[in-house]
């Protein structure tokens, strides 16, 4: 088996337009939440979101090439091409029949589906965008990024909900170690910041309705958590096997150790209550990984501040562990940017690789006390980052369908 590591990074985020903005503000502790303005909320029970902040399309593409594009495509071409950037990939000199695009959504071109329908159904004679059909396909961003790059290898999108873009860079791990592919972009990107999404997650009693104070409503763990809130954007990394990566001279942040997958098999929204899924997967992850539960020291926690799933997952933790969290530190960035549905895991992969590189680990907001039921002794991270020697971390994504996956990054040591 070849040895994958990770060697660029690109994220558009509610707290970062760029990596390193994202970064230095989930270092920060600052979060992404406020009320919705893409459009009037007045009537919603939910009236917040984690919106991007000063997005303009045609900062990035022309108003032709806009127009043919669903948000969530814009997002991910725009995160790729960040990515691609940082790892100084030049497209042009690599084998590009073993390059390849592995990039999730959970809902595609949701905006273009409710906007075209809710338009022509008012119209004697439908007048659908030409481009409807490729706006609104989730495959369909995956495609694009093939096609900007010219990449003819693997290419494909995971569609698993929330565990979506986690399950993206684990199969491209697998691909990659297995001597199939020498490079694959891998990332999720969403944009579910409608009229119709926020109603439809509220009609599931699913979303946090704290009107009165958007900005600490995603609170993962607190007694007093109500819900998730829906956040947008992008993520994308670069994965190469160790030996492209060292042969042309790649900086590298973090090693690919393991990955799990595997399925609560008990509801098509809720959690397993004991967390079946979750501890599967995570076992999964460390067996692969090749290392005992008590090695992690950091977990990234799916933790969306939903009142069974945060403790579903904190179950299955301690399951994991057997109650020695000594060693552990465990956070959930989710509290900062909210719940990006598809694109959460890349956005946390992204989190976690940076807390392994430079040792560093983001803290949980918002959240005043562990709920009773989390155990003695697991620091949450509450508050404030904290600096710690990160050798394995853990990142977790669940999503509607009882899909369940778990990514272990290790810190990269030189073959040399």
């Amino acid at each position: 088996m070849k040895r994958v590591v990770i060697t660029g990074l690109g994220a558009l985020t509610p707290i970062g337009n760029q990596v390193p903005e994202f970064w230095k503000n989930l270092m920060n502790g600052v979060s992404g939440c406020s009320t919705i303005t893409r459009f009037d909320p007045t009537n919603f029970k939910t009236r917040f979101a984690c919106e991007l902040k000063a997005y303009d399309e045609l900062d990035h593409f022309d108003r032709k090439s806009a127009r043919k594009m669903d948000r969530f495509a814009q997002y991910g071409l725009i995160a790729t091409e960040e990515a691609i950037r940082d790892a100084a990939l030049d497209v042009a000199n690599i084998d590009r029949q073993r390059a390849g695009v592995i990039y999730a959504s959970g809902i595609g071109g949701f905006e273009t589906f409710e906007r075209e329908v809710t338009e022509n159904a008012a119209l004697a004679v439908p007048r659908y965008n030409p481009f409807f059909i490729t706006k609104i396909i989730a495959n369909g961003l995956a495609g694009m990024i093939a096609i900007q790059y010219g990449l003819q290898g693997i290419n494909y999108a995971p569609v698993t909900a929330c565990a979506s873009s986690t399950q993206s860079v684990i199969q491209a791990f697998n691909y990659i170690r297995l001597g199939k592919a020498d490079l694959i972009i891998a990332g999720g990107s969403e944009a579910p910041i409608t009229p119709a999404s926020i109603a439809g997650f509220n009609s599931m009693k699913a979303m946090s309705t704290r009107n009165e104070d958007p900005a600490a409503a995603c609170r993962p763990f607190d007694p007093e958590r109500d819900g998730f809130v829906l956040g947008e954007g992008a993520g994308t990394l670069i994965l190469e096997s160790l030996e492209h990566a060292l042969k042309r001279n790649a900086r590298i942040y973090a090693e690919v150790a393991g990955g799990g997958e595997a399925s609560d098999a008990y509801h098509i929204t809720g959690t397993h209550p004991d967390g079946q899924g979750a501890y599967l997967a995570m076992q999964a992850a460390v067996r692969e990984a090749g290392i005992e539960p008590e090695d992690l020291d950091y977990i990234n926690a799916h933790a969306t501040s939903t009142g069974i799933g945060d403790l579903s997952e904190i179950k299955a933790i301690d399951r994991l562990l057997g109650g020695q969290f000594t060693k552990l530190q465990l956070s959930a960035t989710k509290s900062m940017t909210g719940h990006l549905l598809g694109a959460a895991g890349a956005i946390e992969a992204i989190a976690t690789t940076l807390a392994v590189q430079q040792d560093q680990i983001p803290p949980t907001i918002n959240t005043q006390s562990a709920d009773p039921t989390v155990p003695a002794g697991l620091d949450l991270t509450l508050g404030h980052s904290r600096a710690k020697t990160v050798r394995y971390a853990l990142s977790n994504s669940f999503g509607f369908g009882g899909h369940c996956a778990a990514l272990i990054l290790k810190k990269y040591v030189s073959p040399t």
